[in-house]
């Protein structure tokens, strides 16, 4: 079974919620504040990592299991390229397109994106495609494809030497991270190398803490492939923690705002997103916890959102179409909704939400699998 075709529709279904969301948030419309950290104090890029890890867990796992190491190693060196050439294009639109008509129409928006961009063009351009400058919004991609390329080797380490060492590595280096370990790490490669691009120019995302959330999500999709590995079920307790601080979380964040502490910086690293606080993680493990428990019953019992589901198949394209759409919105309209009439913001979502459908489904046309060709008739059975 090829990776396109070993597929879950209620994990696409869960990604493609995790889209929406993201574009939401991304989107300036008067949906943006509201839109942001919905169940609690964890985004949609949570979730869209971990089921993202999960699904390359399961697919790949599964071709290593069936195939070889060699062919999971090949299949995720794809991906990986792939991923890498959607960062360069969306890089390259946002270089030429969006800076020519951002500073036509001196758009601040545009011009505090990409301010490194125009300060230093050329060094940008170069350590853009080198994965190093990531101006914000296009932070993403480049975790992913470094995870991507992470992930054959601690696969194969995986399962040679079982998940313990593997997982307790990830723990450490989140738990380093939390005290400066990427900026440290940066800065002594910087030094060593000359790098002409600051720290806070390399991306929101702290590396360190978010290969955490990936290493976990690809530990229980490849786990899933083994026929004698337990299922994923948790004590009646936990399920009841998980539910109380799940609900706490909800009501504080929609009560005092996405800011839980709110002045005090310090408290609200606890929960910050870009270094996943040790408090986030909770709250985003208790989410887990109920989803596992609940999710297949309630999937049940739910009608399929196949439009969802197109969105979660087809991730990518939709992802980099969502980003386009921003950018180009947050060239021509700005980055303030309450600047323009309520509808203006209500015919933005309505095309933005039909173009990214339809960016979903020629997409999954474009890559379906051919038919299979029919087989000759044979000489009984045209005797029959």
């Amino acid at each position: 079974m090829t990776p396109s075709t070993a597929r879950r529709w209620e994990i696409d279904a869960l990604r493609g919620l995790m889209l929406v969301l993201m574009t939401l948030t991304h989107l300036p419309t008067r949906l943006t504040t509201p839109a942001g950290q919905p169940f609690g104090f964890v985004s949609a890029a949570e979730g869209f990592v971990l089921l993202s890890a999960y699904m390359a867990g399961l697919v790949y796992g599964r071709l290593a299991w069936r195939k070889s190491i060699a062919d999971m190693e090949r299949a995720f060196w794809r991906r990986a390229l792939k991923v890498y050439w959607c960062q360069a294009a969306t890089l390259l639109f946002l270089f030429t397109v969006i800076a020519f008509f951002g500073l036509k129409v001196d758009q601040p928006a545009v011009k505090d994106l990409m301010s490194f961009y125009l300060q230093r063009p050329k060094v940008a351009f170069i350590s853009g495609l080198l994965l190093v400058y990531e101006p914000p919004l296009l932070d993403i991609l480049p975790l992913y494809v470094l995870f991507m390329l992470a992930s054959p080797w601690v696969l194969a380490l995986a399962l040679r030497h079982g998940w313990a060492p593997v997982m307790t590595v990830s723990v450490l280096l989140w738990l380093l991270s939390q005290f400066g370990l990427g900026e440290w790490a940066y800065d002594a490669v910087r030094d060593t190398v000359g790098m002409p691009v600051p720290f806070h120019e390399t991306g929101s995302f702290a590396m360190y803490s978010w290969q955490f959330l990936w290493m976990l999500g690809l530990w229980m999709g490849a786990t899933r492939n083994d026929p004698l590995a337990p299922p994923l079920r948790f004590p009646n307790w936990a399920v009841v923690v998980a539910a109380v601080f799940a609900l706490i979380c909800l009501v504080w964040r929609h009560e005092l705002g996405q800011a839980p502490f709110g002045a005090d910086q310090r408290m609200n690293l606890l929960f910050d997103k870009w270094a996943l606080g040790p408090l986030r993680l909770l709250d985003l493990f208790a989410l887990m916890v109920l989803a596992i428990r609940f999710g297949p019953a309630l999937a049940r019992r739910m009608p399929r959102l196949h439009w969802l589901e197109a969105m979660g198949s087809a991730s990518l394209a939709v992802f980099c179409a969502h980003l386009v759409i921003v950018l180009l919105t947050l060239t021509f309209f700005g980055a303030n909704p309450h600047a323009r009439p309520w509808w203006v913001d209500a015919l933005l979502l309505l095309g933005c939400f039909t173009a990214l459908y339809a960016v979903a489904r020629i997409t999954l046309w474009l890559e379906r699998p051919p038919e299979p060709e029919p087989r000759p008739a044979t000489a009984t059975g045209c005797a029959g």
